[in-house]
Protein backbone atom coordinates (compact mmCIF):
# COMPACT_ATOMS: atom_id res chain seq x y z
CA UNK A 1 0.00 0.00 0.00
CA UNK A 2 1.55 3.73 -1.02
CA UNK A 3 2.92 5.23 1.92
CA UNK A 4 0.43 8.28 1.41
CA UNK A 5 -2.52 5.91 1.97
CA UNK A 6 -5.43 5.00 -0.16
CA UNK A 7 -8.28 7.72 -0.78
CA UNK A 8 -11.28 6.86 1.47
CA UNK A 9 -14.44 8.45 2.63
CA UNK A 10 -15.93 9.13 5.64
CA UNK A 11 -19.06 10.20 6.64
CA UNK A 12 -19.62 10.89 10.63
CA UNK A 13 -22.39 10.24 11.88
CA UNK A 14 -23.13 10.99 15.37
CA UNK A 15 -24.20 7.30 16.02
CA UNK A 16 -21.38 5.96 13.74
CA UNK A 17 -18.74 6.66 11.44
CA UNK A 18 -18.27 4.48 8.33
CA UNK A 19 -15.06 4.31 6.29
CA UNK A 20 -15.36 3.26 2.51
CA UNK A 21 -11.82 2.46 0.89
CA UNK A 22 -11.35 2.94 -2.81
CA UNK A 23 -11.48 -0.42 -4.73
CA UNK A 24 -12.72 -1.88 -1.76
CA UNK A 25 -15.84 -0.64 -0.37
CA UNK A 26 -17.10 0.06 3.43
CA UNK A 27 -14.22 -1.40 5.35
CA UNK A 28 -15.07 0.05 8.91
CA UNK A 29 -18.65 0.35 10.52
CA UNK A 30 -18.22 0.93 14.22
CA UNK A 31 -20.41 3.58 16.82
CA UNK A 32 -18.49 7.39 16.72
CA UNK A 33 -18.18 7.17 20.77
CA UNK A 34 -15.19 7.90 22.95
CA UNK A 35 -14.69 5.72 26.78
CA UNK A 36 -12.57 7.29 28.86
CA UNK A 37 -11.82 6.48 32.50
CA UNK A 38 -13.72 8.58 35.27
CA UNK A 39 -11.04 8.77 37.55
CA UNK A 40 -7.88 9.65 35.33
CA UNK A 41 -9.83 11.44 32.64
CA UNK A 42 -7.81 8.97 30.15
CA UNK A 43 -9.41 7.47 26.85
CA UNK A 44 -9.17 4.13 27.38
CA UNK A 45 -11.35 3.27 23.83
CA UNK A 46 -12.76 4.23 20.76
CA UNK A 47 -15.63 3.02 18.87
CA UNK A 48 -16.48 -0.47 19.25
CA UNK A 49 -13.21 -0.75 21.72
CA UNK A 50 -15.62 1.57 23.76
CA UNK A 51 -18.44 -0.34 23.68
CA UNK A 52 -16.86 -3.07 24.95
CA UNK A 53 -14.75 -1.47 27.51
CA UNK A 54 -17.98 0.39 28.60
CA UNK A 55 -19.15 -3.37 29.66
CA UNK A 56 -15.93 -4.18 31.48
CA UNK A 57 -13.75 -5.44 28.34
CA UNK A 58 -10.49 -4.86 27.49
CA UNK A 59 -10.34 -0.98 25.94
CA UNK A 60 -8.38 -0.10 22.84
CA UNK A 61 -4.42 -0.72 21.97
CA UNK A 62 -3.42 -2.74 24.93
CA UNK A 63 -5.05 -0.32 27.39
CA UNK A 64 -7.09 -1.82 30.35
CA UNK A 65 -11.26 -1.45 30.07
CA UNK A 66 -12.91 0.04 33.05
CA UNK A 67 -16.01 -1.10 34.62
CA UNK A 68 -18.84 0.44 33.41
CA UNK A 69 -19.74 2.55 37.17
CA UNK A 70 -16.16 4.30 35.99
CA UNK A 71 -16.31 4.50 32.79
CA UNK A 72 -17.58 7.38 30.76
CA UNK A 73 -18.74 8.07 27.08
CA UNK A 74 -18.92 10.36 25.16
CA UNK A 75 -20.43 10.95 21.52
CA UNK A 76 -17.91 13.63 20.05
CA UNK A 77 -19.95 14.30 16.40
CA UNK A 78 -23.13 16.12 16.38
CA UNK A 79 -24.97 16.60 13.23
CA UNK A 80 -22.22 15.48 11.14
CA UNK A 81 -19.76 18.08 12.77
CA UNK A 82 -17.52 17.39 15.67
CA UNK A 83 -18.58 18.95 18.82
CA UNK A 84 -15.59 18.21 20.26
CA UNK A 85 -12.65 18.83 18.21
CA UNK A 86 -9.76 16.81 20.24
CA UNK A 87 -11.89 13.73 21.07
CA UNK A 88 -13.06 13.90 17.07
CA UNK A 89 -9.51 14.18 15.61
CA UNK A 90 -8.24 11.36 17.69
CA UNK A 91 -11.12 9.17 16.98
CA UNK A 92 -11.16 10.23 13.27
CA UNK A 93 -7.26 8.96 13.67
CA UNK A 94 -7.88 5.75 15.38
CA UNK A 95 -10.33 4.62 12.75
CA UNK A 96 -7.74 5.38 10.08
CA UNK A 97 -5.27 3.70 11.47
CA UNK A 98 -7.63 0.81 11.85
CA UNK A 99 -8.27 0.70 8.16
CA UNK A 100 -4.76 1.38 6.81
CA UNK A 101 -3.12 -1.20 10.11
CA UNK A 102 -0.39 1.93 9.69
CA UNK A 103 0.22 4.67 12.54
CA UNK A 104 0.77 7.30 9.33
CA UNK A 105 -1.31 6.30 6.67
CA UNK A 106 -2.32 10.27 5.64
CA UNK A 107 -5.53 9.26 2.78
CA UNK A 108 -7.03 11.61 1.25
CA UNK A 109 -10.49 11.93 2.41
CA UNK A 110 -13.80 12.84 1.10
CA UNK A 111 -16.23 13.76 3.52
CA UNK A 112 -19.96 15.02 4.17
CA UNK A 113 -20.38 18.71 5.03
CA UNK A 114 -24.10 19.61 6.65
CA UNK A 115 -26.31 21.28 3.92
CA UNK A 116 -26.80 24.40 5.59
CA UNK A 117 -23.11 25.05 6.71
CA UNK A 118 -21.34 28.15 8.08
CA UNK A 119 -17.80 28.89 6.75
CA UNK A 120 -16.81 28.40 10.61
CA UNK A 121 -18.54 24.75 10.74
CA UNK A 122 -16.53 23.98 7.20
CA UNK A 123 -13.34 24.78 8.79
CA UNK A 124 -13.88 22.53 12.02
CA UNK A 125 -14.52 20.06 9.82
CA UNK A 126 -11.72 20.43 7.83
CA UNK A 127 -9.07 21.02 10.78
CA UNK A 128 -10.62 17.72 12.55
CA UNK A 129 -9.55 16.08 9.24
CA UNK A 130 -6.63 17.65 8.74
CA UNK A 131 -5.29 17.21 12.31
CA UNK A 132 -6.61 13.14 12.07
CA UNK A 133 -3.07 13.24 9.93
CA UNK A 134 -5.09 13.26 6.53
CA UNK A 135 -3.23 14.64 3.19
CA UNK A 136 -6.67 16.21 1.66
CA UNK A 137 -10.12 17.01 1.98
CA UNK A 138 -12.89 17.02 0.07
CA UNK A 139 -16.51 18.14 0.99
CA UNK A 140 -19.68 16.90 -0.84
CA UNK A 141 -22.93 18.40 0.88
CA UNK A 142 -24.62 15.73 2.91
CA UNK A 143 -27.98 15.43 1.23
CA UNK A 144 -26.31 14.74 -2.15
CA UNK A 145 -23.99 12.17 -0.39
CA UNK A 146 -27.23 10.12 1.20
CA UNK A 147 -28.99 10.80 -2.70
CA UNK A 148 -25.80 8.90 -4.32
CA UNK A 149 -25.92 6.45 -2.25
CA UNK A 150 -29.55 5.83 -2.55
CA UNK A 151 -29.33 5.10 -5.87
CA UNK A 152 -31.27 8.81 -7.05
CA UNK A 153 -30.37 10.56 -10.52
CA UNK A 154 -29.21 13.99 -8.88
CA UNK A 155 -28.10 15.40 -11.37
CA UNK A 156 -30.97 15.63 -13.53
CA UNK A 157 -33.34 18.59 -13.53
CA UNK A 158 -36.41 16.83 -11.77
CA UNK A 159 -36.90 16.85 -7.93
CA UNK A 160 -36.01 14.59 -5.52
CA UNK A 161 -36.37 14.50 -1.47
CA UNK A 162 -34.08 12.74 0.92
CA UNK A 163 -35.04 12.46 4.65
CA UNK A 164 -31.80 11.10 7.00
CA UNK A 165 -33.09 10.31 10.22
CA UNK A 166 -29.76 10.53 12.18
CA UNK A 167 -29.25 9.85 16.33
CA UNK A 168 -29.41 13.68 16.62
CA UNK A 169 -31.09 15.12 14.24
CA UNK A 170 -33.68 14.33 11.01
CA UNK A 171 -32.28 16.34 7.75
CA UNK A 172 -34.89 16.94 5.15
CA UNK A 173 -33.36 18.00 1.10
CA UNK A 174 -34.70 18.55 -1.88
CA UNK A 175 -31.68 18.58 -4.68
CA UNK A 176 -32.30 19.00 -8.59
CA UNK A 177 -29.59 19.28 -10.93
CA UNK A 178 -26.82 18.24 -8.65
CA UNK A 179 -27.66 20.93 -6.37
CA UNK A 180 -29.59 21.11 -3.04
CA UNK A 181 -32.70 23.48 -3.39
CA UNK A 182 -34.21 23.55 -0.13
CA UNK A 183 -33.01 22.14 3.12
CA UNK A 184 -34.41 21.70 7.12
CA UNK A 185 -33.12 20.04 10.10
CA UNK A 186 -35.47 18.72 12.92
CA UNK A 187 -33.46 18.40 16.42
CA UNK A 188 -33.85 14.81 17.66
CA UNK A 189 -33.63 12.35 15.23
CA UNK A 190 -33.38 8.85 16.60
CA UNK A 191 -32.51 9.67 19.77
CA UNK A 192 -35.76 11.51 20.37
CA UNK A 193 -37.78 8.61 19.84
CA UNK A 194 -35.50 7.11 22.45
CA UNK A 195 -35.97 9.54 25.13
CA UNK A 196 -39.99 9.24 24.13
CA UNK A 197 -39.35 4.78 24.92
CA UNK A 198 -37.91 6.35 28.71
CA UNK A 199 -40.73 8.79 29.15
CA UNK A 200 -43.49 6.08 27.92
CA UNK A 201 -41.58 3.73 30.61
CA UNK A 202 -41.53 6.30 33.08
CA UNK A 203 -45.14 7.51 33.19
CA UNK A 204 -46.92 4.06 32.67
CA UNK A 205 -44.91 2.21 35.03
CA UNK A 206 -42.59 4.51 37.56
CA UNK A 207 -39.45 3.40 36.54
CA UNK A 208 -36.26 5.17 35.38
CA UNK A 209 -34.52 3.70 31.89
CA UNK A 210 -31.07 5.22 31.45
CA UNK A 211 -30.43 5.72 27.46
CA UNK A 212 -28.55 2.75 26.62
CA UNK A 213 -31.27 0.33 27.63
CA UNK A 214 -34.32 2.83 26.16
CA UNK A 215 -32.25 2.31 22.82
CA UNK A 216 -31.79 -1.26 23.34
CA UNK A 217 -35.63 -1.59 23.71
CA UNK A 218 -36.21 0.62 20.25
CA UNK A 219 -34.03 -1.88 18.32
CA UNK A 220 -35.42 -4.95 20.00
CA UNK A 221 -39.11 -3.24 18.63
CA UNK A 222 -37.57 -2.73 15.20
CA UNK A 223 -36.44 -6.20 14.85
CA UNK A 224 -39.32 -7.65 16.78
CA UNK A 225 -42.40 -6.09 15.29
CA UNK A 226 -45.03 -8.42 17.34
CA UNK A 227 -45.14 -9.71 21.29
CA UNK A 228 -43.39 -7.48 23.60
CA UNK A 229 -39.74 -5.81 24.91
CA UNK A 230 -38.65 -6.04 27.84
CA UNK A 231 -36.77 -2.84 29.29
CA UNK A 232 -35.28 -2.43 32.89
CA UNK A 233 -35.04 0.71 34.77
CA UNK A 234 -35.00 1.66 38.39
CA UNK A 235 -38.28 2.19 39.90
CA UNK A 236 -38.70 6.05 40.76
CA UNK A 237 -39.73 5.37 44.43
CA UNK A 238 -37.98 2.66 45.31
CA UNK A 239 -34.72 2.77 43.81
CA UNK A 240 -34.85 -0.91 43.07
CA UNK A 241 -34.38 -2.81 39.67
CA UNK A 242 -36.94 -4.22 38.24
CA UNK A 243 -38.10 -4.98 34.44
CA UNK A 244 -41.40 -4.91 32.72
CA UNK A 245 -42.70 -6.30 29.42
CA UNK A 246 -43.79 -3.52 26.87
CA UNK A 247 -45.93 -4.67 23.97
CA UNK A 248 -43.32 -3.44 20.66
CA UNK A 249 -46.31 -1.47 19.51
CA UNK A 250 -46.95 0.30 22.33
CA UNK A 251 -42.31 0.79 22.16
CA UNK A 252 -43.48 2.21 18.28
CA UNK A 253 -46.25 4.52 18.87
CA UNK A 254 -44.06 6.41 21.52
CA UNK A 255 -42.25 7.52 18.22
CA UNK A 256 -45.57 9.78 16.89
CA UNK A 257 -44.73 13.22 18.02
CA UNK A 258 -41.46 12.88 16.77
CA UNK A 259 -42.43 11.48 13.05
CA UNK A 260 -45.03 14.13 13.28
CA UNK A 261 -41.27 17.06 13.75
CA UNK A 262 -40.35 15.10 10.42
CA UNK A 263 -43.75 15.74 8.44
CA UNK A 264 -44.03 19.48 9.42
CA UNK A 265 -40.26 19.82 8.19
CA UNK A 266 -40.40 18.45 5.12
CA UNK A 267 -43.88 20.48 4.20
CA UNK A 268 -41.71 23.73 5.18
CA UNK A 269 -38.91 22.51 2.75
CA UNK A 270 -41.26 21.91 -0.20
CA UNK A 271 -42.88 25.59 0.48
CA UNK A 272 -39.68 26.31 -0.39
CA UNK A 273 -39.22 25.03 -3.52
CA UNK A 274 -40.67 25.79 -7.00
CA UNK A 275 -43.75 24.80 -8.33
CA UNK A 276 -42.33 22.71 -10.60
CA UNK A 277 -40.22 20.61 -8.47
CA UNK A 278 -42.97 20.63 -5.73
CA UNK A 279 -44.95 18.53 -8.60
CA UNK A 280 -42.11 16.29 -8.93
CA UNK A 281 -41.96 15.57 -5.26
CA UNK A 282 -45.75 14.73 -5.23
CA UNK A 283 -45.14 12.11 -8.00
CA UNK A 284 -41.54 10.87 -7.03
CA UNK A 285 -42.42 11.04 -3.10
CA UNK A 286 -39.40 10.87 -0.87
CA UNK A 287 -36.55 8.12 0.35
CA UNK A 288 -35.90 7.37 3.65
CA UNK A 289 -32.14 6.80 4.64
CA UNK A 290 -30.50 6.71 8.00
CA UNK A 291 -30.89 4.49 10.85
CA UNK A 292 -34.30 5.55 12.19
CA UNK A 293 -35.50 5.01 8.61
CA UNK A 294 -35.64 1.31 10.24
CA UNK A 295 -38.24 1.96 12.27
CA UNK A 296 -41.39 -0.18 11.54
CA UNK A 297 -44.52 1.93 10.35
CA UNK A 298 -42.06 5.38 10.23
CA UNK A 299 -42.76 4.94 6.02
CA UNK A 300 -46.19 4.51 6.66
CA UNK A 301 -46.87 7.19 8.87
CA UNK A 302 -44.68 9.32 6.99
CA UNK A 303 -46.63 8.90 3.45
CA UNK A 304 -50.47 9.15 4.98
CA UNK A 305 -48.69 12.62 6.65
CA UNK A 306 -47.23 14.02 3.49
CA UNK A 307 -49.77 12.31 1.01
CA UNK A 308 -47.24 11.22 -1.11
CA UNK A 309 -44.68 8.06 -1.85
CA UNK A 310 -42.04 7.45 0.46
CA UNK A 311 -39.35 4.48 0.37
CA UNK A 312 -36.54 3.66 2.34
CA UNK A 313 -33.16 2.85 0.75
CA UNK A 314 -31.92 0.08 0.11
CA UNK A 315 -28.92 0.11 2.66
CA UNK A 316 -30.50 3.43 4.38
CA UNK A 317 -27.58 3.38 7.25
CA UNK A 318 -24.82 2.96 4.54
CA UNK A 319 -26.41 5.58 2.42
CA UNK A 320 -24.21 8.33 2.76
CA UNK A 321 -20.81 6.19 3.19
CA UNK A 322 -22.20 4.58 -0.37
CA UNK A 323 -22.52 8.47 -1.87
CA UNK A 324 -19.10 9.65 -0.51
CA UNK A 325 -17.87 6.50 -2.10
CA UNK A 326 -18.92 7.04 -5.59
CA UNK A 327 -17.15 10.40 -5.13
CA UNK A 328 -13.76 8.46 -4.08
CA UNK A 329 -14.27 6.05 -6.96
CA UNK A 330 -14.67 9.01 -9.59
CA UNK A 331 -13.20 12.29 -7.79
CA UNK A 332 -14.30 14.53 -11.07
CA UNK A 333 -17.79 13.48 -10.04
CA UNK A 334 -17.05 15.90 -7.32
CA UNK A 335 -16.15 18.41 -9.61
CA UNK A 336 -19.05 18.04 -12.03
CA UNK A 337 -21.49 18.26 -9.23
CA UNK A 338 -19.69 22.00 -7.68
CA UNK A 339 -20.28 23.17 -11.72
CA UNK A 340 -23.86 22.72 -10.93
Amino acid sequence: MSLLGRDLAIDLGAAGTRIYAKGRGIVLDEPSVVLRDRRTGKVVGFGADAVTGADGADGVDGVDGVDGADGETYWPISDGLPQDGELARRMIRHFLRKVHRHPFPRPRLVMAVPDEFTPIERVALRDAGFEAEARGILLVKHAIAAALGAGLPVRDGSGHMVVDIGRDATRVAVLSCGAVVAAGTVRGGGNAVTRAVARLVEDEHGLLADEREAEAAKLRATREPTGNVLIRGRDAGTGEERAVALPAARVREAAVQPVEHIVRAAEHTMERCPPELTADLGERGMVLVGGGALLPGLRRRLQEGLSMPVRRAERPTDSVALGLGRCVEDLGLIAKLRRR
